[in-house]
């Protein structure tokens, strides 16, 4: 850990690189991650001195130059000259483009020396795993017969006649799926007709729940049709419902007369006709059995 509370990475730039400068102190990486988090101003690092000393790190190695290792420093050398000139440009107003370009283009420098970090620990951590690797080798030949002995043998106990009643299960083609249609022949349920039978119920009970009114139904059908039946009864306004609960018990009341007949509509019982034969009139409203159509016309 440093003066400054940064830690170097663990695999530098360049290994073995200290510079020693007016201001700085350390490793050549260290110095290019107190510039990249913005703890110490590229404008205030001599970059002459810099690379004297990297030539004299360069020549003090027993193996002399490397191309690789040179060219490394010569990338980042290259970004923090353009970095540095882009901050040394002044603040004000400024009529040049290509000096504004530079200028705007700041962040971008930042940017490529991060971005050439990430390349070089990437290259890192490629090479240890490459290194690894190395040392793992494929086995190119069968295991000893030793070992093999070791190894329990295979016991089918499926004889031939399985087999063979196998095989003929799954060679045999399969038949195609049939659909019922024995739906579309279900007989209609009237609703005006189970409507009759739910007030019938209520007039009675005057209060019981849509669990009760469905015991005897004896279809989905039913079960539809009584359902309806409340709806037109609850539009007439002579019944009232009640659920404390979502999806929870459902209770009727009910609240009209004791005599007399229930007015309910026809909708829902009657039967599909083309648009070509139907009466200019639109659909009639019936009341339930007993009642005149009559009535119904003079009001």
């Amino acid at each position: 850990m440093s003066e400054t509370g940064v830690t170097p990475s663990e695999s530098t730039l360049i290994p073995g690189f200290i510079l020693h400068l007016d201001n700085f102190d350390g490793p050549f990486d260290l110095l290019l991650q107190l510039i990249s988090r913005h703890k110490m101003d590229v404008t205030e690092v001599a970059l002459s001195v810099v690379t004297d000393e990297f030539i004299a790190h360069i020549r003090s190695k027993d193996g002399g130059w490397k191309l690789e290792t040179a060219t490394e420093f010569l990338v980042v050398a290259a970004t923090l000259l353009d970095l540095k000139a882009a901050r040394l440009l002044p603040s004000g107003e400024i009529e040049d483009e290509e000096d504004l370009a530079l200028l705007e283009a700041r962040d971008l420098l930042f940017a490529r020396l991060l971005q050439y970090r990430a390349y070089k620990e990437i290259a890192s951590t490629f090479q240890e795993w490459i290194s690894e690797e190395e040392r793992r080798f494929p086995r190119l030949v069968a295991m000893e017969p030793y070992f093999a002995a070791l190894l329990p043998e295979v016991l089918i106990g499926v004889g031939v006649e399985r087999f063979a009643t196998l095989a003929q299960r799954a060679l045999t083609p399969k038949s195609p799926p049939v659909f019922s249609i024995s739906h579309l022949h279900a007989p209609l349920v009237s609703v005006k007709e189970e409507a009759v039978r739910v007030v019938a119920i209520l007039r009675q009970a005057r209060t019981t729940t849509f669990r009760h009114l469905i015991t005897d139904a004896e279809n989905t059908l039913v079960v539809v049709a009584r359902f309806l039946a409340l709806l037109e009864l609850y539009k007439e306004g002579v019944l009232l419902f009640e659920q404390l609960s979502a999806l929870g018990e459902l209770h009727i009341r009910w609240t009209g007369s004791d005599e007399g007949e229930i007015w309910v509509t026809d909708e829902f019982d009657a039967v599909y006709v083309a648009e070509d034969e139907q009466d200019e009139k639109g659909p009639t409203v019936q009341g339930l059995p007993g009642v005149q159509m009559e009535e119904l016309k003079d009001e």
